[in-house]
């Protein structure tokens, strides 16, 4: 779900004419670029929000990063033609449930098209109305601040508002609980991640 790159070409002048004379920029494929991210680890999210007539919209996200943590931001990309786009452009406020190991299932039911994403249950709605997932490793509740539009996604700019954390992994050690593990999406496959894959 991560935007390729806009690549403009290179200007040059010629030194008789002044007009350009420098080849276009080479690009990689989308199959090629699709292939370095398939070696890339990423973390596994939901984002959710309530539309204007009330409906929950929710899909999986593969693209968060974290922007800045003063202000806190974060930020993920969608495709221009989901169908969860025309909901994302009009939200002013909106969820990210970051998923633990044991909801790969949750994860491909927020990824399927043409599916009621939110009929099997498993999601809260806060006070405030935004779904979050629950069980959820640690949910952001955030705030829309831009869009940018960048090839054929956009990529959404959210301030975080308020925040839970299910079991930090320092807390698990000291009370000697179970602290949850991340989902990972890894070369098409789901993996969990903890003290025993430490270096």
């Amino acid at each position: 779900m991560t935007a390729e790159p806009v690549v403009g070409p290179r200007s040059g002048t010629s030194g008789t004419s002044g007009t350009s004379c420098a080849a276009p920029t080479p690009r990689l494929s989308p199959e090629e670029y699709k292939a370095v991210f398939r070696g890339h680890p990423a973390g596994v999210v939901v984002v959710a929000l309530r539309d204007e007539d009330g409906r929950p919209v929710g899909f999986t996200a593969t693209s968060v990063i974290s922007v800045s943590a003063q202000p806190p931001l974060l930020a993920f990309s969608l495709a221009s033609s989901s169908s969860s786009w025309p909901a994302v452009e009009r939200a002013v406020t909106l969820t990210l449930s970051f998923l633990a190991d044991h909801q790969d299932d949750v994860s491909a039911r927020f990824a399927t098209s043409g599916i009621d994403r939110f009929a099997a249950g498993g999601w809260s709605a806060l006070e405030t109305g935004e779904p979050v997932i629950d069980g959820a490793l640690a949910w952001v509740r955030g705030r829309v601040v831009q869009r940018t539009a960048v090839g054929s996604s956009h990529l959404v700019s959210v301030e975080a508002i308020s925040s839970s954390v299910h079991v930090e992994p320092e807390s698990a050690h000291r009370t000697g609980l179970e602290a949850a593990s991340p989902l990972v999406y890894h070369d098409r496959t789901y993996h969990r991640i903890g003290g025993h894959s430490a270096i």
